[in-house]
């Protein structure tokens, strides 16, 4: 007898049906094909076990499994619940009558217990592009399902239940997820806050500018001047998610297999702050079964790099791409994957190897030319692509000790939403802008207009402090955010100055 059930298989974040064909006839051996790889062809095991211990037999006849379309690869335990309920109904254990209905995922334990799975918001997302009635999921997973609308989600512990469901047995009452009220009620519920830093008001500012105009940015700055403790603060004066920005992270962490199983939906902008050992493939994203990288987990967030130079150079060369285009497309001989990878980044580094290089009152030990190779690690197109470059002085006694409470993230966060407000305004017109950074060279003349008085302070800027022609136009873009915060239509010679003064590592003279 030959039983179809549906389940899906993830490509980058997004899902796509696969019919399971489960036919048994007379003869002997299991067969699986279709592409499936080593978790796939071992499922004989797990679903052999998990249908006995449910009280069940297992046919002992010809059983062969089509994973169709049969040219594409299927990857993962997820189709032992398809496969396990295909043999049941083939076998006539159980009524075939409704299985089109559903689309039906999850890992069997030996003893018939449902393991979770990755990708349960895409796969829920096709089930109900695909008009099917509902979907049969882990239990552990099926919140996060829950959030899709006009597709029942029924979330099960055992394989039992999963029969008893087909059976016409009780039935579980479908997972429903208020997605608004899950929004609201954690929206930027972060635990630092930018009032737990002492002193640093230029190095806030600085964060402040960032934010407001989607800026990369690298801090520079000797041991424990709180260089990490300001980037982790980074993400609470950032504009909250919008619905549609959390639905994509939740997607990717979804595919990942790293969303907490308490959230049904991510609600704060992502944090990721990968070790300085990261091969290029775990940060890009990539591998033999394709995953996203940090830069992709990252998205809609912040990527935080600490000791910028310590990283492998082949590491830092690859962001380039990503950081222009705001995807990543990993390309194999047969398929080719794309990722989103929209985010802030921002760095942090020592000015030399022992640390003190420009310390106030610290001695720097490191000899001629080594502070100029310890910073040619970085790559000058790398480089290129940061805007802020601030640097990050010690704080003293009088500033830690001080009991005067600093500025809230929130009040900072406030004139940061006011600002992409005014570049949301700015670039209605265009959908793949939305502040900004992200404005071309010839979008910066157009809106980066400057007068006579600011024409001659830059000139005089980039001849005296010896800046690159590279820095031109980031400065304009830094100094067009800065208006933007101050409410002003014109960029100020004022906004020039202080956007002049964020390009530390373009003077030739900083490196001695």
């Amino acid at each position: 007898m030959l039983v179809k059930t549906y389940g899906s298989a993830v490509y980058g974040v997004d899902a796509l049906t696969i019919t399971i064909e489960v036919s048994v006839t007379t003869g002997t051996k299991y067969f699986v094909v279709g592409l499936p790889d080593n978790a796939v062809k071992e499922s004989m095991f797990r679903v052999e076990s998990a249908i006995k211990t449910s009280g069940y037999h297992m046919p002992r006849q010809r059983i062969v499994v089509n994973l169709a379309p049969a040219d594409i690869r299927k990857e993962g335990s997820a189709y032992d619940l398809p496969i396990a309920i295909g043999i049941l109904a083939a076998s006539g254990q159980i009524d075939a009558d409704e299985l089109q209905n559903y689309f039906i995922m999850g890992e069997l334990s030996l003893d018939g217990g449902l393991q979770s799975i990755k990708g349960a918001l895409p796969i829920s997302i096709q089930a109900r592009n695909a008009n099917f009635k509902g979907f049969i999921l882990p239990k552990i997973n099926s919140r996060e399902a829950g959030i899709v609308n006009n597709v029942a989600v029924f979330g099960m512990e055992t394989l039992a239940e999963v029969i008893d469901f087909f059976k016409g047995g009780e039935r579980p009452a479908p997972v429903v997820v208020d997605t608004r009220e899950e929004f609201d009620q954690q929206i930027n519920n972060y635990e630092q806050d930018f009032s737990d830093v002492k002193g640093q008001e230029n190095i806030k500012r600085a964060l402040e500018i960032a934010a407001a105009g989607g800026h990369n940015v690298i801090l520079i700055g000797p041991p424990g001047a709180g260089k990490t403790m300001l980037a982790k603060r980074l993400p609470t004066i950032l504009p909250p998610l919008n619905l549609q920005e959390a639905l994509e992270s939740t997607k990717i962490y979804s595919v990942a297999g790293k969303l907490p199983t308490a959230n049904a939906l991510m609600t704060e902008r992502p944090f990721r702050s990968p070790h300085h050992t990261i091969s290029d493939v775990a940060l890009v994203g990539g591998g033999m079964n394709p995953q996203p990288g940090e830069i992709s987990l990252a998205h809609n967030g912040v990527l935080f790099l600490d000791e910028l130079p310590e990283f492998k150079r082949t590491v830092l060369e690859v962001m380039r791409q990503p950081l222009e285009d705001r995807k990543v497309t990993i390309s194999r001989a047969r398929f080719s994957v794309e990722y989103p990878s929209s985010f802030m980044l921002i760095a942090s580094m020592n000015p030399c190897p022992c640390g003190f290089f420009n310390h106030p009152e610290k001695e720097c030990l490191c000899g001629p030319g080594i502070v100029q190779k310890y910073l040619s690690k970085i790559s000058g197109p790398l480089l290129d692509r940061i805007d802020l470059h601030v640097e990050v002085t010690p704080v003293n006694f009088t500033e830690l000790a001080s009991s005067r409470e600093a500025e809230k993230s929130s009040s900072i966060r406030e004139r940061v939403m006011k600002a992409r407000a005014v570049q949301d305004k700015r670039f209605e017109t265009n959908d793949a802008l939305h502040f900004n950074a992200q404005m071309s060279p010839n979008m910066v003349r157009q809106i980066c207009v400057i007068d006579e008085t600011g024409q001659v302070l830059i000139k005089r800027a980039m001849e005296k402090l010896g800046l690159s022609a590279r820095a031109y136009d980031r400065i304009l873009k830094v100094a067009r955010t800065i208006a933007d915060l101050a409410e002003s239509e014109n960029i100020e010679p004022e906004h020039l100055a202080e956007a002049i003064h964020y390009r530390s590592l373009d003077r030739e003279s900083w490196a001695g």
